[in-house]
């Protein structure tokens, strides 16, 4: 007796197939926001989980990341990191209680910025298009009407939500010419690390202050026309994939595997592989002292001491608010103007002032704690 019975390959039953065309769903958001910045994204083609790019509504901005942006000078200030800045300084790869310094400056008089023309993004389009192709040729070689019919649809909708998701990003420029403080920003992640920039004040207005909004090619209107069209068509294909012959399901069933498994890998992978963020040129500004530090109040010292000044410490609530931290925060910005570290002429920051943080910490708070019981 045959383990699982006297069934042979004609008996084999891929009904289900019509279910894999619609699973992965996750891995294909992952990357959809910056995969409709490329014309790739219009090409027909095999897609995973189609229904994924139709969707009610579009994202009017890119997702931001949790974090505090602060002016160190100008007094601005947000309790979020814009994305492409976050993806720029790779963020993620800051440890905890780190402090890093960074110098961002722009490369071109040209600020769009688009995705890798040869990325990870673009080549899993030209994949899913080679397969449609492939599929095409069998249907036909096959005499299969249904499976034609099911990869024209299933190609043919990727290019149409594609025009619905279609966008490009135009970073504001700044108009004013009027003088401002320094533009230096502060950036407070979380984990307790600190991200310093020196940038002028065109960069900063474009990486940090202003929003990163998403201008498509077609209207809200034009659009939910297509998610509506989108839909119908999706559900016309799985059915017309559902009655191809055997031959062509295994095929349908292979291609969607290796999609799936593709759209996976690419989007495990860093999102800076796909995002073209040539225009700008960022260089690291190395300081005495390792990067990371072993406590949240040694790499605000730091911090504070490399950017002389604490006011954003205050603007941006960074601290604990209590009188002692206040009063440990006021000591801190006078030895940092008092013994100012030297930025020298290749960018290295030297000569940090000798000060036993810790004890003058424990000092202060004490001082507030008896002051109180008084």
């Amino acid at each position: 007796m045959k383990f699982f019975g006297p069934r042979g390959y004609d008996d084999l039953q891929l009904d289900i197939v019509g279910f894999l065309a619609i699973l992965g769903e996750s891995s294909v958001l992952v990357q959809s926001q910056v995969a409709a910045l490329s014309w790739f994204f219009l090409l027909p083609r095999l897609v995973p989980a189609p229904q994924a790019l139709i969707r009610t509504s579009r994202p009017e901005r890119l997702e931001p990341t949790t974090g505090k942006v602060v002016g160190a000078y100008s007094g601005g200030n947000r309790d979020y990191v814009n994305h492409l800045a976050h993806l720029l300084h790779e963020g993620n790869s800051l440890p905890a209680y780190s402090v890093r310094c960074e110098k961002v400056t722009s490369t071109s008089p040209s600020s769009d910025v688009k995705a890798k023309l040869f990325g990870p993004i673009t080549w899993l389009s030209i994949l899913g298009f080679f397969m449609s192709i492939a599929l095409c040729g069998l249907a036909i070689g096959l005499d299969d009407g249904f499976a034609l019919v099911a990869i024209l649809a299933l190609s043919f909708l990727s290019t149409l939500v594609g025009i619905g998701n279609r966008w490009s990003l135009k970073l504001k420029k700044r108009v004013a010419s009027r003088a401002v403080p320094p533009s230096d920003v502060v950036i407070n992640y979380p984990n307790g690390s600190f991200l310093i920039i020196k940038c002028d004040e065109y960069t900063a207005r474009q990486l940090y202050w202003h929003p990163e909004e998403c201008e498509y090619m077609v209207s809200p209107t034009v659009y939910r026309a297509i998610s509506l069209c989108g839909t119908l068509i999706l559900m016309f294909g799985v059915i017309c994939l559902g009655n191809a012959t055997l031959n062509l399901q295994v095929g349908f069933a292979v291609s969607y595997i290796i999609l799936n498994a593709a759209y996976w890998v690419v989007a495990a992978l860093p999102p800076q592989w796909n995002w073209d963020l040539s225009y700008y040129h960022v260089q690291s500004i190395k300081y005495e002292g390792p990067e990371q530090m072993q406590t949240f109040t040694e790499a605000l010292w730091k911090a504070i001491a490399i950017t002389q000044t604490a006011h954003w410490v205050e603007v941006g609530s960074i601290a604990p608010v209590s009188k002692g931290w206040a009063s440990w925060i006021k000591e801190a910005e006078e030895r940092a103007k008092t013994e100012p570290a030297v930025w020298d002429e290749k960018d290295m920051v030297r000569g940090f002032p000798e000060w036993n943080y810790n004890a003058a910490l424990t000092e202060h708070l004490e001082a507030a704690s008896s002051t109180n019981t008084v």
